[in-house]
């Protein structure tokens, strides 16, 4: 075998434990032919086409699932090959920090065969949380899970982080809730803050939404993939996929009615700001048609005098600017 030229990581599972890690490439072969009940985990990390190219021609990978692990952006989802089974699934976290919410998603494509569970990852991200939960639960593996028992592994830990960023996204809304639903609509910021948020949920469901499809189907009989023994495990894994989609749905309807809901308490503010500014201007309105109709002109302090021309414009100009500057403040202008 010729070396990838990417980066690569290599662990050899038999009975649920490593025996070997960090291997060479060149050296798989000659492991799986000594060790014919190990599994191999072989992770890539951006690999070109001619590194895909490579595995593709040792484990009998199909053309088409190594086109879709190359290309970026591809959808979850589970194909199946004559010789093996493909996934594409999105390993995600949610940041806040600042008043700022910051998403990331690493897409990851997965080639499981009978002896092999083939990871590409394409930007980069913790492969530990991986290798910690197959350590963690080696003793599921002992009874001769195989391929399935590292599958599990992988998926349990990207479900797992995809409802921890739902949950603290959750906690996050919670304080934009507070601040939108203050007395008078929320500020601007809050609303873009409020409107980032549902941009958010709306991607992090294009990751989770599929989710809990793809693994019932990888429960199916005809696929060989989940033994009895491993089938417990799996559900548990597909319920809690459907709870995280589950809480990213009520998430978005929480969001659309707290936007709603600050939209309408913006309407209820312009309705009692124009209600005023209504009854002021009748008040106004009687004097001034009195006066009016009488062609009232008295003399003031200053009457045809220069003096009192520059005292009535000063008036008028100063008047004018703090009326502008108040209703400047108040956002009414």
């Amino acid at each position: 075998m010729t070396e990838p030229t990417c980066p690569i990581e290599t662990r050899l599972y038999e009975n649920g434990k490593a025996i070997a890690e960090d291997f060479a490439y060149d050296q798989v072969a000659g492991l799986l032919e000594k060790h014919p009940d190990a599994v191999l985990w072989l992770d890539l990390f951006d690999p070109g086409t001619d590194d895909l190219g490579l595995v593709a021609k040792d484990f009998h990978l199909h053309p088409l699932a190594v086109e879709d692990a190359v290309v970026d952006h591809e959808r979850p989802k589970i194909d199946r090959y004559p010789q093996h089974v493909f996934l594409n699934v999105y390993a995600v976290d949610i940041a806040t920090k600042d008043s700022t919410t910051q998403f990331g998603k690493t897409e990851i494509s997965v080639f499981v065969t009978p002896r092999a569970l083939i990871t590409v990852r394409k930007s980069a991200s913790d492969t530990s949380k991986f290798v910690t939960r197959w350590d963690a639960d080696a003793e599921l593996g002992a009874d001769g899970g195989g391929v399935g028992f590292l599958l599990y592994g992988l998926l349990d830990a990207v479900v797992d982080g995809q409802y921890a960023a739902t949950q603290r996204l959750d906690t996050s809304m919670d304080e934009v809730e507070d601040r939108l639903l203050e007395e008078g609509g929320a500020p601007r910021a809050v609303r873009l803050q409020g409107v980032e948020q549902r941009k958010l949920l709306a991607a992090l469901r294009r990751a989770v939404a599929p989710m809990p499809e793809m693994v019932g189907q990888l429960m199916r009989a005809d696929l060989g993939l989940v033994d009895a023994s491993m089938r417990p495990y799996y559900r548990d894994v597909e319920d809690h996929a459907q709870h995280t989609v589950d809480d990213v749905d009520h998430l978005r309807d929480r969001i659309e009615s707290l936007l709603q809901a600050d939209l309408a308490e913006q309407g209820n503010s312009l309705n009692d700001t124009t209600r005023k500014l209504a009854a002021w201007a009748a008040i106004i309105a009687v004097p001034t048609a009195v006066t009016g109709y009488f062609g009232q002109n008295l003399p003031y302090p200053g009457y045809e005098k220069l003096s009192g021309f520059l005292v009535s414009t000063a008036v008028i100009v100063s008047v004018s600017v703090l009326l502008y500057l108040y209703l400047k403040r108040r956002g009414w202008l």
